[in-house]
């Protein structure tokens, strides 16, 4: 049993939250890491037990360009400002995972810099993929590179290099020695070399017990990555997609079907990492049409099986839309102090709360009880976890509906309400856009002391500002390879293959214009026969 199996993560983009510039100009330390020790306690109130944190290190912009990786980036302090943090988080019983952005480095690192001024006689010129020094980049260095995602800011690492191996697993020592970090979250992991990979699980296995490693993974196979030799877990962006889209089409086959076929791809003991919304994604509050879904939503991330993760500021309901050219609106700076009144009066920081507490008070049924499909519908869903039962509602009426039960009586843990079982069966009651979660009457413990939870988020106005949505329909397709396309080229290319295939829905147009990430569209549209 490892920590991580029974944790409920929390996930910061420390630059975002901490309003540091968007460009490094490497001067003196601003110690903006300091401002985030108050939310430790805020983590720790709302039933956190691990928080996922970075990019943290030396960088040029948003943080995933590093040019120094054993130095805490200067706009957010120095590396005493982390492990002083890091220290904190321990004491309060929060395990600590730092983001690993080991697939590329950016342009002012020390080997790519010793290729930019040596050229042929540098040292680190096998350090990068498919260094020419015949060819050129969008900076005129006199050369050519291979980079992630078509950005020549980030220059992919030749993982297969016995050097740069030996280089990122000193790394992950280093963090351990001088931060005492407990896990690592690789960035872009499905283009990582799989057999860096296993050198990152040897080097993670022997610097401390039960390190976790998870991967960033979008598409694929999931057991590819999340083995007994890799990774320990891998991102289920398929679940991701599933919450809000079997939402905003009322269709909780799509949920239930993702559920049966995430667990028949990758082994029992493996839990994949759950999230509805993160830094790269727009915010659950946002993509979900009706609002109040906000609740069954969040209902089954945290009962799913599976670790639940939450991003900063969604516990308030915070909206936050990607913009063409700018993440900036999904990594807003956020004072904790104008949020205080949160705790009694948001209803999702309500719910948030009190799923932790349920998470917490029934961690060995929802971390390790076995999951079985009680009832499914388009509008509402029903399952077994553990002694516990789970029952969301979809719809936009009040729905009524049995389940097989093995206990005599149970109670509802967010309404306190108690319901009887009649011939095996539980008769279950759900309000419009509902979920409940059920405890065996012996089992119940109070989570809400003894209060139903009241869950009415209101609508939010538009924004004025927010950027229109492009018309993909008029985006001209070229006759060139998928590498060399934009994004908005291969997003207009994979709606042209769904159309041959049949009707192309508003839920399909949305998932496409909502993956933004290069290499996964040009998977994506090779996918198509």
């Amino acid at each position: 049993m490892a920590w991580y199996d029974e944790a409920v993560f929390y996930h910061i983009y420390p630059l975002g939250l901490t309003g540091a510039p968007k460009q490094n100009d490497y001067g003196n330390p601003v110690h903006r890491l300091n401002d985030l020790v108050p939310w430790i306690d805020h983590i720790k109130r709302l039933g956190f037990t691990a928080l996922y944190i970075g990019p943290l290190f030396e960088s040029v912009g948003h943080g995933y360009e590093t040019t120094d990786y054993r130095t805490l980036d200067s706009r957010l302090g120095t590396n005493d400002d982390l492990i002083a943090f890091v220290t904190a988080c321990h004491e309060a019983g929060i395990k600590v995972v730092f983001d690993g952005v080991f697939n590329h480095t950016g342009r002012d690192f020390f080997a790519f810099k010793d290729i930019r001024e040596k050229r042929e006689g540098s040292p680190y010129r096998d350090w990068y993929c498919n260094v020419n020094f015949w060819g050129n980049n969008e900076f005129n260095d006199g050369f050519s590179y291979d980079n992630w995602g078509g950005y020549d800011l980030l220059a992919k690492l030749n993982q297969r290099n016995p050097a740069v191996r030996d280089y990122i697993c000193d790394v992950v020592r280093f963090w351990v020695s001088e931060f005492d970090v407990d896990g690592i979250r690789l960035d872009a992991a499905d283009v990582l070399d799989f057999d860096f990979m296993k050198a990152l699980r040897q080097t993670a296995d022997a610097a401390k017990p039960d390190f976790w490693l998870m991967g960033e993974v979008i598409h694929g196979d999931y057991s590819r990555w999340a083995n007994e030799r890799t990774l320990h877990s891998v991102t289920d962006y398929a679940l991701h997609k599933g919450l809000y889209s079997g939402h905003n089409d009322h269709n909780y086959f799509e949920i239930a079907h993702t559920v049966r076929r995430t667990m028949g791809m990758v082994p029992a003991h493996i839990r994949l990492y759950n999230f509805v919304d993160n830094h790269d994604v727009e915010r659950i509050s946002t993509k979900l049409q009706n609002k109040a879904h906000y609740l069954p939503v969040h209902v089954l991330l945290y009962t799913l099986p599976g670790i639940p993760s939450v991003y900063y500021g969604s516990e308030f309901g915070i909206e936050g839309r990607k913009e063409r050219f700018s993440d900036d609106s999904l990594r807003p700076a956020i004072d904790l102090a104008d949020h205080a009144n949160d705790y009694e009066e948001n209803p999702c920081t309500k719910l948030i709360a009190a799923l932790g507490k349920i998470r917490t008070t029934y961690r060995g049924d929802l971390a390790w009880g076995d999951y079985r499909e009680l009832h499914l519908t388009t509008e509402q869903y029903a399952f077994a976890h553990g002694n516990l039962i789970v029952a969301v509602n979809n719809a936009d009426h009040e729905a009524t509906f049995g389940v097989d039960a093995q206990a005599e009586a149970y109670v509802g843990l967010l309404s306190s309400e108690k319901s009887k079982v009649e011939a095996g069966r539980l008769k279950i009651t759900l309000p419009p856009s509902g979920g409940e979660i059920f405890a065996p009457k012996d089992m119940w413990q109070s989570v809400m002391e003894g209060k139903a939870l009241e869950f009415v988020v209101p609508e939010p106005e538009p924004d004025p500002n927010a950027e229109p949505e492009i018309d993909l329909d008029s985006v001209k397709i070229p006759n060139i390879p998928y590498e060399k396309m934009t994004v908005e080229q291969l997003q207009a290319t994979i709606l042209a293959k769904m159309a041959k295939n049949g009707p192309v829905t508003n839920q399909m147009r949305r998932d496409v214009m909502q993956n933004i990430w290069p290499d996964s569209l040009v998977n994506w549209a090779k996918s198509f026969r």
